[in-house]
């Protein structure tokens, strides 16, 4: 019981310089760095922190932060669950090998930010009111806090409040500010202010996958050139004067003089007027060629497609079942409707908050059969309106309702159900119970986020519903 409380082992110290500390005591390499433990470097310090799944943390002089959790799990990578902090300062996050198996349970955290990774490198900034990241390899998704997106919660926030941010887009990074809508893309790959750059002097190394910053030390890269220096820079002995005999004495001269008591000094030659050089030609300044901005890569998430894949009156289907369902996903089918989850970036829910949808499109039929054990039918199409769409990520849960109309009738329907995951919409079935619809569909952060669904339902012994609609975020 006493062991099941303990905070696990994160990473070890392999690095330190200047003035840095684990919790209360002067960091040292070899150090073990615990869950919770908090990080911090003076106005001169570094800490290099290797985390138990190759992973590197890195903080840059006057930071603090701290590993909240580390935990990983080789056999099951969807239980591993990791968790940074930047209280303020500059931290440079690289993944581990099991953060790459497991990125949709990675979070990043700033007072004001928080940030998940699609198998990265990044360098963070922050302060209470303002955090800027740049990428270093790979891609990141930044969010400010909100309902949606809670310091407490674990994973990267995605949708509409959220901004990506890959290596492909050089010489840009992401700001996001305390109460902002959304971050901002601005030019500049440094996320270091000019109160962290060290002074002139200061040792500079290139990064591996990065622009050369002058602030970030490859560990080895370091190591050799304190090395290097300490060979280049060692004082050569003194050399001493020759205490053997002189073998080729000249005729008369003794072969083993004695040293002279006082040397006469040797001295100089007039010195001579050196002939005046001529002004070295100063060199032409380079000429800038410049360069146009490489496109972002754009990310491609995962789609929904939902439609008609039988005549039902008048239009022609919307799709053949068989050749969509050899391209894209299947997620259900009901009636004379079904909807795919097209390929791309996989949906990550939230942990925290909610969101809540505006009806965008439908299409919709009422049956009317002529006996209440079914057999022949007239499909009559009908109109959707006043459409609710509320999702829970907290609850994992989600529900919905909706006036549908024909002719000079209106009923109300409504249904609920459970949130998987990957955005996946399970809901309760109506068992035949009239003005409950049973409900699958999906939520996706394609075109910039929505939902779509699927239903059926009763309205009365004779009459049932069919039908599928799209769904937009509120806000947008």
């Amino acid at each position: 019981m006493a062991s099941a409380v303990q905070a696990a082992e994160a990473g070890k110290v392999i690095f330190v310089a200047g003035a840095a500390q684990v919790v209360d005591r002067k960091a040292a390499e070899g150090d073990a760095v615990q869950e919770g433990e908090l990080l911090q470097t003076g106005a001169d310090g570094f800490i290099y922190v290797k985390t138990t799944d190759n992973g590197l943390f890195i903080l840059r002089p006057n930071t603090k932060a701290r590993i909240v959790a580390y935990h990983i799990d080789k056999a099951n990578p969807e239980n591993t669950r990791v968790k940074l902090e930047l209280i303020s300062g500059v931290a440079r996050s690289k993944s581990g090998d099991e953060v790459k198996r497991a990125r949709q349970n990675f979070r990043f955290n700033t007072p004001v930010a928080a940030i998940g990774v699609r198998g990265t490198d990044f360098t963070v900034f922050t302060d209470d009111t303002t955090s800027r990241v740049s990428v270093l390899s790979g891609g990141i998704v930044v969010s400010g806090f909100g309902d949606t997106c809670r310091p407490d919660g674990g994973g990267p926030c995605e949708g509409a409040r959220s901004r990506e941010l890959s290596a492909a887009q050089r010489g840009q990074l992401l700001q996001i500010q305390q109460g902002a809508a959304a971050p901002q893309l601005l030019n500049g790959t440094s996320v270091v202010p000019e109160a962290h750059v060290l002074p002139a002097g200061a040792p500079v190394a290139a990064v591996r996958n990065g622009p050369v910053t002058q602030v970030e030390m490859n560990v080895d890269v370091k190591k050799s050139e304190q090395l290097v220096d300490n060979v280049i820079n060692k004082p050569r002995p003194t050399p001493t004067p020759d205490s053997g005999t002189n073998p080729n004495p000249a005729p008369g001269q003794d072969p083993n003089p004695a040293p002279p008591t006082n040397p006469e000094p040797p001295q100089p030659e007039p010195s001579q007027p050196e002939p005046s050089q001529p002004e070295p030609p100063q060199p032409e300044p380079p000429v800038v060629t410049p360069v146009d901005p490489v496109p972002p890569e754009p990310v491609r998430h995962a789609g929904i497609q939902w439609g008609r894949w039988q005549r039902v009156t008048g239009p022609a289907p919307d799709f053949n079942l068989t050749l969509e369902g050899a391209k894209h996903q299947l997620v259900a089918v009901k009636g004379n409707f079904a909807i795919f989850r097209t390929a791309g970036q996989e949906y990550v829910v939230p942990e925290r908050g909610g969101m809540g949808f505006k009806l965008a499109g439908s299409e919709a039929y009422i049956y009317t059969y002529y006996t209440p054990t079914g057999g022949l039918y007239t499909p009559t199409a009908a109109t959707l309106s006043n459409g609710e769409l509320n999702v829970d990520f907290g609850r994992r849960s989600f529900t919905t309702s909706f006036d549908l109309s024909s002719k000079d009738e209106k009923f109300n329907f409504r249904g609920d159900g459970t949130l998987g995951a990957d955005g996946t919409l399970y809901g309760n079935r109506a068992e035949g119970r009239p003005g409950l619809i049973t409900v699958d569909g999906l939520l996706s952060n394609d075109k910039g986020g929505g939902a779509a669904y699927i239903f059926d339902g009763r309205i009365d012994e004779r009459r049932t519903v069919n039908g599928g609609t799209s769904w937009l975020p509120e806000s947008r």
